[in-house]
Parts: structure tokens; sequence; C-alpha cells
């Protein structure tokens, strides 16, 4: 007789039961190793250990571990923990009504896993792929060490279109089509779960952390899809023009940013769902609209990708020659005053404290954050870039890191983006709404005066910026980092059509919304 296998499935940043992969297959591995068990299984099953290792053969469990490693991390905020728990409620529910128990650990995932096999014998574990700061690829080898010296066979799945080993980026934009496109995988209706008893789950309090203090958008799967229906049905609309003003991007945009960061619904859900959008409604506006939010979701892989590629970026520039450019210029008081929302600039002001209360900024905001950090107050980016990782609910490593050196400058290959905030205000703000609605005390003897002289401070930046990358070591480091993370010509059709060659490119415009 085959020998059965007991899984377990690992959840990270994929808090969902639908088109994930590892559930899928330990629903298929349960169902096609209890038919097995059925037609070998003999009647000797008397005591109760050997009831509970019959009731075992063949079955599931699923785990997320809350890892100190995480808590402790510098990019961690009690929101990420809170929207996380509120993700694995609903899964938790979910799974449970299918069969299989969603276990919730505290702890390092090697010991967690040593812990739990003296309840739960896994020989199997399945789990998708993670492309997260440095502390997590660093658990993966260790987890790959213990599975390895306990002969439990991991088995890992991608979820996004970022390609593992990628030896060069000819080709990508292709390879993640072929991802999206593939079909989605079913829901699971039923598994053959291990008889383990669940928990309570934590909460902030008992972990030690701080209440959350910002006003976050519903979290989980239900709330992930309520979004994409209600999008797609009508609020996409007027995206691309909603998507620049922090007034009308709360509601124009997507809203998936978190959902996708987390894995309460997958990019390629997210995708077919666009695409069958933009074929299927009369309204040519709004499939106008969604194709330009589709050329999106490709550059929200093609900016992981470089993480993939290239951990380092995390900490180190990705243009070598700009090291020690900012790092010992650091200027603390102009660095607290810029993340209080106190540097007398009223339209970077309200956007960092809009983006403090709720978790939540439009990407042209965000970049002008960025920038103003960058070159109006010289601050290097991986302070800023901390800070701005707590406050943001949908923090995708990938991403941040690679949009905190894009518009600081220092990626050697990008135009420098230095936005102007009075600009912003009179293109975005016209009227001083969203300055008045966060800023109240502008135009009072309580607002500061400007932290920085503007034409001073930007006369240095780009005297600074500009000679540095003309030096020949800028110049020549440029060329490798543009044929190692720069992006290619997809070499595919616009969203939503079927023309058969395309030298539209795998980004949209710089300035566009992420989601």
């Amino acid at each position: 007789m085959t020998a059965m296998h007991r899984t377990l499935v690992w959840l990270k940043r994929d808090l969902r039961h639908r088109d994930h992969a590892p559930l899928y297959a330990a629903q298929a591995a349960g169902a096609f190793e209890a038919a097995s068990a059925t037609t070998g299984a003999t009647a000797s099953a008397t005591t109760s250990a050997t009831a509970y290792a019959s009731a075992s053969v063949g079955s599931s469990a699923a785990l997320y571990v809350i890892e100190p490693e995480w808590l402790a991390s510098p990019e961690f905020s009690p929101s990420h923990l809170h929207f996380t728990l509120q993700c694995l409620a609903e899964l938790r529910r979910d799974l449970s009504a299918l069969g299989l128990p969603l276990l919730v650990r505290v702890g390092a995932v090697p010991a967690v896993f040593e812990e739990l096999r003296r309840e739960f014998d896994f020989t199997q574990l399945f789990s998708h792929e993670e492309t997260g700061p440095g502390w997590t690829y660093a658990r993966d080898i260790a987890v790959a060490h213990w599975c390895q010296a306990r002969g439990v066979a991991w088995q890992e799945w991608p979820q996004t279109g970022v390609v593992r080993r990628l030896r060069t980026r000819q080709g990508w934009a292709g390879r993640w089509a072929q991802r999206m496109n593939a079909a989605a995988l079913p829901a699971p209706v039923g598994f053959r779960g291990a008889p383990l008893a669940m928990t309570d789950l934590p909460t902030l309090a008992s972990l030690g952390v701080a209440p959350v203090t910002q006003a976050l958008q519903a979290a989980g799967e239900s709330a992930a899809w309520a979004e994409l229906h209600g999008f797609l049905q009508g609020r996409a609309s007027g995206y691309r023009r909603a998507l620049s003003s922090p007034l009308t991007a709360e509601s124009g945009c997507s809203r998936l940013s978190p959902h996708l960061a987390f894995g309460s619904i997958s990019m390629r859900d997210v995708h077919q769902a666009t695409q069958a959008a933009i074929t299927t409604t009369p309204d040519r506006a709004l499939a106008y609209a969604l194709r330009g939010f589709a050329g999106r979701l490709r550059w929200h892989c093609h900016f992981m990708q470089k993480l993939e590629d290239e951990p380092a970026i995390e900490h180190q520039n990705f243009a070598r020659a700009f090291d020690g450019l900012r790092e010992d210029d650091f200027n603390a008081a102009r660095f607290e005053a810029w993340c209080a929302g106190r540097t007398g600039y009223p339209m970077v002001d309200a956007c960092m404290r809009s983006l403090v209360a709720t978790g939540w900024l439009n990407f042209r905001m965000r970049a002008m954050l960025v920038s103003f950090a960058a070159y109006h107050l010289w601050l290097h980016w991986r302070q800023p870039g901390l800070f701005l990782a707590r406050q943001f609910l949908d923090f995708e490593p990938g991403i941040h890191w690679s949009q905190m050196q894009m518009q600081s400058g220092t990626t050697g290959i990008n135009t420098l983006r230095i936005y102007s905030p009075a600009k912003q205000a009179r293109e975005h703000d016209p009227h001083g709404e969203f300055v008045r609605r966060w800023v109240p005390e502008f135009g009072t003897p309580h607002y500061p005066a400007p932290i920085v002289d503007e034409r001073q401070a930007l006369a240095f930046a780009k005297d600074r910026m500009y000679g540095q990358r003309a030096t020949p070591e800028a110049r020549a480091e440029a060329s490798a980092v543009q044929h190692k993370h720069g992006s290619r010509k997809s070499g595919l059709p616009p969203s939503g059509m079927q023309r058969k060659t395309s030298t539209k490119a795998i980004a949209p415009s710089p300035q566009g919304e992420l989601f």
C-alpha cells in the first residue's frame, strides 16, 4: 500500500482560500489518500491512539505563525498585525466550514514546526513563495534545513508574477502574462482535516503590541472581493483622472493594495476579473479606465522582482556610486519634522498627517513625500522608508524599497523626479480643501515657517545629484543596473485587446497610481 502523507499548509502573505495552490494541493492529496486508505484499511483500530493515527492518515492542517522577528522588525506596525488577525478570523471560519483546522501559533517558525509535529506528525509542507525583507529569507533558509533534517518534503508555489532565480529580464512580461492568464484555481470544497484543537486567536494586547490608532479599511477575503467588484462595476470610471488628487483618489482608486499585500485576494483573480470587465462592459469610458489599471498590475510585480533579484536594495543603494552622498548629512531635526507633518509646507504636512491617520495615501502624494525628504531635506532614503513602511497598511517590501530608491534618485537609471509641493497643491487641491482638513492651523501663528528654503535646498540637491550622475563610475554602473533591473518592451497586446504585437512598456507612466 502507498505510504500516506500528512500535509501542513503554511500560510504567510496569502490569507485567502480562493486561487490558493497550497490549499488546493492539500485538498487534492487528502482526497486521493483518503480513497487509498479506504481501499486498504483494516479493522484493527481499537485504541484511542490507533484511532487518532487512522484519522490523521492523509489528513491536513493549516498554520499561520506570528513571528517575533516580524514583531521586532523596523517595518512592523500594529496596523499590519491588526489587519492580519482580521484576515485570519474570516479565513479560519471559511476553512473550518470545509473541515480544515487553521492553527495560529506564536514563535520562530522552525520551533513552532517542531512543537506541532508532536501533535500532528506532518510529512509534507505546502506554502507559497514569498518576496519579503531579509529576515524572511533567513527564516526560509532555516525552514529548509529543518525540513531536510526531519524528512519533511517542502513544496512552494508562486502566487505573483515574481520569478525565482531569474537569469534575465528578457521575456519577463510574457512569463507574467502566462501566469496571470492561466486558469485560476477553484476554491476548495472540503478537506480531510486533522483532529487538532484550535485556540482563540491572540490579540494585540496579548502579544504586547500597542493598540491601533489608524482608521483602517476593512480586512479579509470578502472585503477584498467587495472592493474589486465595486471598482470594476463603476467606481473605476474616473480612475485615470481621480488617482492623482488625494481628494478623489480615496474613492477613485481600487483600494486593493492592502489585500494584495496580505494576500486576501490573488493577483491572478484581480487581473482576470479586470480583463473580463474590460471586454464585456458597454461603457467605453470604464473600459478605458480599466486598461490603465490593468497595466499597473504588471508594474506591481515588476518592482517586486527587483527585490527578489537583489535583496540588498532593502539596505543599500541600487547604484553604489551614490554611497555616501546623503548618509553623512542626515539631519535628525528635519526628519522628525517631516514625520510629524510639521515642515511648514502645507501640502506635504497634510499628506503626512492623512497617511499617519488612515494608513493610506495615493501614489502621487507618496512620491511627493519621498521626493521632499530626498531633495528638499536631503535625507537618505532608509530612515524615511522605515517610517513610511510603518504607516502604509499596504506595505509591500519589493515595491516599497524600489520606489524609495527611484523617488530618491539612487537607482542611477531613472529620471530625477523632484515634486514642487506648491505645484501639487495648485493642481490637486486647488481650493485648499485637503490642506484645511488635515492642517487646520495653516495660516495661523501656530503653523511653523518652512523648515528649508526651497530654492536653496533644490539648488544644492540638483548640484550634488547631477554632479554624481555625470561621473564615469555612475555612468558605467547605470548600464549594469538597467540590464539587470530595467523594464523591457512587453510585446503584449494592450489590456483587453487582441493585437499580436505592441511596443508598450511593461510599466505605465511613473506618475501613475499603482492600485
